[in-house]
């Protein structure tokens, strides 16, 4: 199973938010792509972060397609249920921990609240499959996936991404990942503190 951890990389995704929040202000549906989820810590730390920014009534707008390649048909379950160990939620703030998590059935584990599980849809996807998973999307993240892909493959899934990204939306990838020249003349980069990109559309 893919390793990873609540509150990885806080400063990009709180970051991220801060951009996207203004952004999709208004919609009646502000759509997001997690691609490379692994079993959930990623997206339930974006939907916090979304919902300390938007406010209750406009969170509950946000909708979050969530896939994997999920070579161990175990991540849709663990995603339903939003389960985790304690070991894995350390890094979580106090404040936030206790805001959004309960104690589970089993003893050392806690589940995210409803609130935030609702907001995420889980499927199995294959990014190599160049086939996305739905359209208009305000933010699109992908992290620690495309480094696992060759160059050609690579550039092939950022220009899927761009395609599904609605005008002006925002692409965020891993800080060590650098845009490929060949589609640089895509996207804008939104500020220098992260690699998140704004679509340049035409």
């Amino acid at each position: 199973m893919a390793f990873t951890y609540f509150f990885r990389d806080y400063h990009t995704i709180k970051h991220t938010v801060s951009f996207v929040v203004p952004y999709a202000a208004g919609r009646s549906s502000v759509k997001v792509w997690d691609a490379g989820c692994a079993h959930g810590p990623e997206p339930y730390t974006l939907a916090i972060a979304f919902a300390e920014s938007m406010g209750r009534f406009a969170f509950k707008n946000l909708r979050m397609d969530v896939t994997d390649i999920d070579g161990s048909d175990l991540f849709a379950d663990i995603i339903r249920e939003g389960v985790y160990p304690f070991d894995e939620l350390q890094r979580i703030p106090e404040e936030l921990f206790q805001k959004y998590f309960s104690s589970a059935d089993k003893e050392g584990t806690f589940r995210i609240s409803e609130e935030i599980r609702n907001r995420l849809a889980f499927r199995k996807h294959n990014l190599l499959s160049l086939l996305p998973v739905g359209e208009d999307y305000s933010l699109i993240l992908c992290k620690n996936v495309l480094l696992h892909f060759s160059p050609a493959e690579r550039i092939e899934v950022i220009r899927m991404f761009h395609k599904s990204l609605s005008p002006g939306g925002f692409f965020a990838t891993e800080q060590t990942q650098k845009l490929p020249e060949e589609v640089q003349s895509l996207f804008e980069q939104a500020t220098p503190d992260a690699q998140l990109f704004r679509k340049v559309s035409g």
